[in-house]
């Protein structure tokens, strides 16, 4: 168990006095990390006269554990610790006199929604330089996360410029595809087109000699045979009775 991997959290939260009719409110910001492997740490500043601290090590995390009564593993717990503190209901509840140094006493109430077990941190206030320090450190960390923010904003701008770049080269090859294809249904429809009108005139051209020789054919066995050709009728040589007594 320890925080070697922990992400900084930051966050607003709602501020209350524990007492009705007390001055009005700054609003504050909190920053939870941690320091070491073994530590967490939250401050809480409205960057004016209210700096809290509350340091919690693992020992601590497991009493408050066993106090809420949440069961399962410890990385479980620290992930419920670490979504109830990035949820929108973290609230500081402010105590004490309301004077110009500011609350006497702060807790702060997180929960990951509500009806779910309750996580109450109590604060230390910060004096001096231990505050100017704790407000250093929120800065830096907001300054560190926000050029982190900003890295990732830009690699993935980059990513995307380069997807688009991709998208719109495979979009201009289909649309060349696509024209390539219309071509080709043309030219093969046009294609078709003259292989049935070829195929028209030659089966026209087909008939009209199938015709022709159907006419020839009719024409030479209806022909008259010459009279030359014809067989010549012999026959007896009648004579005339005078000629025989001659």
């Amino acid at each position: 168990m320890g925080f070697e991997d922990f992400v900084p959290i930051f966050g607003e939260p709602k501020v209350e006095w524990a007492a009705h009719g007390s001055s009005p409110l700054c609003r504050f910001l909190f920053h939870v990390y941690a320091p070491d492997s073994s530590h967490v740490r939250i401050n809480v500043t409205d960057f004016h006269s209210s700096t809290w601290e509350a340091n919690q090590s693992v020992m601590q995390l497991e009493d408050m554990r066993d106090n809420i009564g949440i069961g399962g593993s410890w990385s479980e717990f620290m992930d419920y610790v670490v979504n109830s503190m990035k949820s929108e209901d973290v609230k500081l509840i402010l105590e004490g006199t309301s004077n110009s140094d500011g609350a006497a006493y702060a807790k702060l109430y997180a929960q990951r929604s509500k009806g779910m077990p309750l996580i109450i941190i109590s604060l230390t206030k910060l004096m001096d330089s231990a505050a100017s320090k704790a407000m250093a450190n929120l800065s830096l960390g907001l300054f560190i996360a926000f050029k982190s923010i900003q890295c990732s904003l830009v690699e993935e701008q980059q990513h995307s410029f380069q997807l688009t770049k991709v998208i719109s080269a495979e979009k201009e090859r289909n649309e060349t595809f696509q024209r390539e294809l219309e071509q080709y249904s043309k030219k093969q429809k046009f294609q078709k087109i003259n292989d049935l009108e070829k195929a028209d005139v030659s089966i026209s051209n087909n008939l009209q000699s199938s015709a022709a020789r159907d006419t020839t054919t009719t024409k030479v066995t209806n022909r008259v045979v010459p009279a030359r050709r014809r067989a010549k009728v012999r026959g007896a040589l009648l004579r005339d009775s005078d000629d025989n007594s001659n």
